[in-house]
């Protein structure tokens, strides 16, 4: 299985890059993993036309018969755990690409989150683009060390 981060939009912040690396580095020893970052939509532009042509750009990247989850922050809240035997069950399913996607400046257009399988939250709180990429690659490198047994999750 190959996991992926798509996400509209350049990752900007220093800090967020360095941390990216930083766990990216890490997930791979359990995984392949790739992140790809889509270009923005230019141009000032209707919140609705934008989300359409971010939608339209995430879907046409994505690998052929992949899983999709929409990160939003109006999905679903799983605990680490449950969303680690989520994960798991896609393991033994025999998935071959799973992408968590994170969408531009005003969210998902309608036709990711009616593509993805699952729409997931974070959190309640509201984070900037860039910071919901680092905390995504933290949860998942969390996520694949519970998976194998390994003493990182202090639940």
């Amino acid at each position: 299985m190959k996991l992926w981060l798509a996400a509209i939009g350049k990752t900007k912040t220093p800090f967020v890059a360095d941390g990216l690396a930083h766990y990216e580095k890490r997930l791979v020893r359990y995984l392949p993993y790739e992140r790809l970052e889509l270009p923005d939509v230019k141009g000032p532009l209707p919140e609705a036309e934008q989300k359409r042509r971010e939608a339209e750009r995430l879907l046409a990247a994505l690998p052929h018969g992949a899983t999709l989850v929409a990160l939003d922050g109006k999905g679903k809240s799983l605990a680490t755990e449950a969303f680690a035997a989520w994960l798991q069950g896609r393991m033994n399913a025999g998935t071959a690409h799973i992408v968590f996607a994170v969408g531009g400046a005003y969210g998902h257009g309608e036709d990711v989150l009616r593509r993805a399988e699952l729409a997931l939250s974070l959190s309640p709180l509201t984070f900037p683009h860039d910071l919901v990429r680092l905390i995504f690659a933290e949860q998942l490198y969390r996520i694949l060390t519970i998976l194998k047994g390994e003493p990182y999750h202090h639940g």
